[in-house]
């Protein structure tokens, strides 16, 4: 499948894993999708379901995307905001990237959340204790060339067209109410800060966090799928093994491509834990890695 990808970018964006997450999905599935955390909706944009409702509790991610879908962004106005406060970094350089991010954290417009997170160092997306966007900038003035604005402005374009074709509602609120929220006919999926690795998150994340969304999850009468990560080269996620082994676990390996060193950019083993058996699981050929459903819950491995 093609995978689109969305304006907003951040660590740990699940564009190369929406064809597996999609994969386990069932295919009578007919109620709301819905995303306690849904980041840069990445995976919610591509699944596309008739109705969904993306939460946050980070209110900048839940504006922009609530004003493509208010028809305040479209891709005319992004490309004639970028154009223009691009040409004026080119010609004032980094020092206009912090006068736009102060802006950004006096005022909070929508463009310039696009515009700090399009020109921040890595795509990054992180917040002081005061929810000051907090991030450097990346050392190129030269970042909002024609051939990059015209990538944000078509990425713009295929959001908003699944927003208008589809019933979205964006909410800024809990996980917990979020969960608490959904019926038995729909499907949640969880992608939380991955618990000990990278946190990076809007009100941070701990084990009172990861408990309480293990026990949210567990107690919901309908599906859900959770985006874990479950080991790398050195360490296991201790928390597969203590919480979500009660069920089902799959993993896969992934890349990513974050962390300011290269050599902090390495593979680790992704995990998706459901409480339901998946119908399709399938051989993804780009990494040849074969995503298992583990016959016993509290067991797990990779092939």
């Amino acid at each position: 499948m093609k995978v689109g990808v969305p304006p907003i970018k951040s660590q740990g964006i699940k564009t190369k894993l929406v064809p597996w997450i999609q994969s386990i999905v069932p295919g009578d599935f007919n109620g709301a999708w819905i995303e306690p955390f849904m980041g840069t909706g990445a995976v919610a944009f591509n699944v596309a379901p008739r109705r969904a409702i993306l939460c946050d509790t980070n209110p900048h991610l839940v504006s922009f995307y609530a004003s493509i879908a208010s028809g305040e962004i479209t891709p005319e106005v992004v490309k004639e905001f970028l154009t223009r406060e691009g040409e004026t970094l080119l010609s004032k350089g980094e020092d206009h990237y912090y006068f736009v991010r102060d802006r950004f954290n006096a005022k909070h417009s929508p463009l310039d959340f696009l515009f700090v997170n399009r020109s921040g160092f890595n795509g990054m997306i992180r917040f002081n204790r005061k929810g000051g966007f907090n991030i450097p900038f990346c050392r190129k003035p030269q970042r909002f060339a024609q051939a990059y604005v015209t990538k944000i402005v078509n990425q713009v374009a295929w959001v908003s067209k699944i927003i208008k074709a589809k019933e979205f509602t964006f909410k800024c609120q809990d996980f917990n109410k979020t969960i608490r929220d959904a019926s038995p006919n729909d499907i949640i999926y969880c992608d939380p800060p991955y618990i000990d690795r990278h946190v990076d998150y809007y009100n941070g994340w701990d084990d009172l966090h990861e408990r309480e969304l293990f026990s949210a999850l567990s107690g919901f009468n309908g599906k859900f799928i959770l985006s874990t990560w479950h080991h790398n080269d050195y360490r296991e996620n201790e928390y597969v093994k203590s919480l979500w082994s009660e069920h089902h676990v799959l993993t896969r390996e992934h890349f990513y491509h974050v962390g300011g060193k290269e050599e902090n950019r390495n593979p680790v083993v992704e995990a998706l834990v459901t409480n339901f058996t998946p119908t399709s699981i399938q051989r993804h050929e780009e990494n040849q890695v074969q995503y298992i459903l583990l016959e016993s819950p509290a067991a797990y491995s990779v092939a």
